[in-house]
């Protein structure tokens, strides 16, 4: 088992655990609003998806091998910071993220299509505002529990409308591929609004809301956990997902990469 990974080593921005044998919590603390940089995408949560991922399949071959079907289960929560109850993400740091051209193309558009295929149910624990970036990022998980907001206000909302980013098309794509009909996209893109989470529950954005603060969150993400982890005890969720997000996925993958020597080595040196 995972006890403690704390990713990237000397300045660590998510630590991943392992609770149970058939649970992983990545838990985002990237200051107080878990911005999501090239650094924390490349070093730190695409490593910490790799050494889940990795140590479920450890476990899948040990319960083929004894026979035991509930050795199989798995499944993985996102969560933001537990010791405070403001933020899930806050989305991009988008001034670092426009000095590389390819940010999309080659940081958070990996990112989206990895956790579009995670073998195992994905869970983001939305424990406070989840904006822009951040919402994406919860999209792309397979479930989402949010607090309620009575203990403290929290927000969901794309806002780029109105500081003026255009929607990068995996952006759009994920939209599309996982959300309601055009109303509820033209309400979400090009009005930005700002749903509570009655209205993201009553809208299909979220599966669920929680009264309560973070600890309560993180309580009821685990208990969707415990209930749809078997899924994964046959090897096929993912390659399930792999089709129902097809053209999602295919689509994400369109984004055009911009091309020439200056900005190849600016985008580098910005990963590195």
């Amino acid at each position: 088992m995972i006890d403690t990974l704390s990713l990237p080593a000397g300045n660590p921005l998510l630590t991943l655990t392992q609770p149970k044998l058939h649970l992983w919590i990545i838990e985002l603390h990237h200051g107080q609003d878990n911005r999501l940089t090239q650094e924390l995408i490349n070093k730190a949560f695409m490593p910490a998806l790799d050494a889940a991922e990795r140590q479920w399949r450890i476990q899948v071959r040990t319960a083929q091998k004894n026979g035991d079907k509930e050795g199989s289960k798995g499944a993985l929560i996102i969560i933001g910071k537990r010791d405070q109850d403001k933020f899930f993400s806050n989305g991009l740091d988008f001034a670092n993220s426009l000095k590389d051209p390819n940010f999309f193309q080659h940081t958070f558009n990996p990112m989206m299509a990895r956790m579009l295929t995670f073998p195992i149910p994905t869970i983001a624990a939305i424990n406070g505002h989840c904006y822009a970036g951040g919402l994406m990022l919860s999209l792309v998980c397979d479930y989402r529990v949010m607090t309620d907001g009575s203990s403290r206000n929290a927000w969901l909302c794309m806002n780029e409308v109105h500081f003026g980013a255009p929607w990068p098309l995996s952006f759009t794509a994920v939209l599309t591929g996982k959300l309601g009909d055009h109303r509820l996209h033209r309400k979400i893109a090009l009005e930005g609004h700002k749903f509570t989470p009655q209205e993201a529950l009553q809208d299909g954005i979220l599966d669920h809301i929680v009264k309560g603060k973070t600890a309560d969150v993180l309580a009821k993400a685990e208990e969707v956990a415990e209930r749809v982890g078997g899924n994964a005890s046959m090897g096929v969720w993912g390659l399930i997902k792999s089709n129902i997000y097809f053209n999602t996925i295919k689509t994400i993958q369109k984004d055009i990469r911009l091309v020439n020597v200056a900005i190849d080595d600016a985008g580098a040196r910005a990963r590195l």
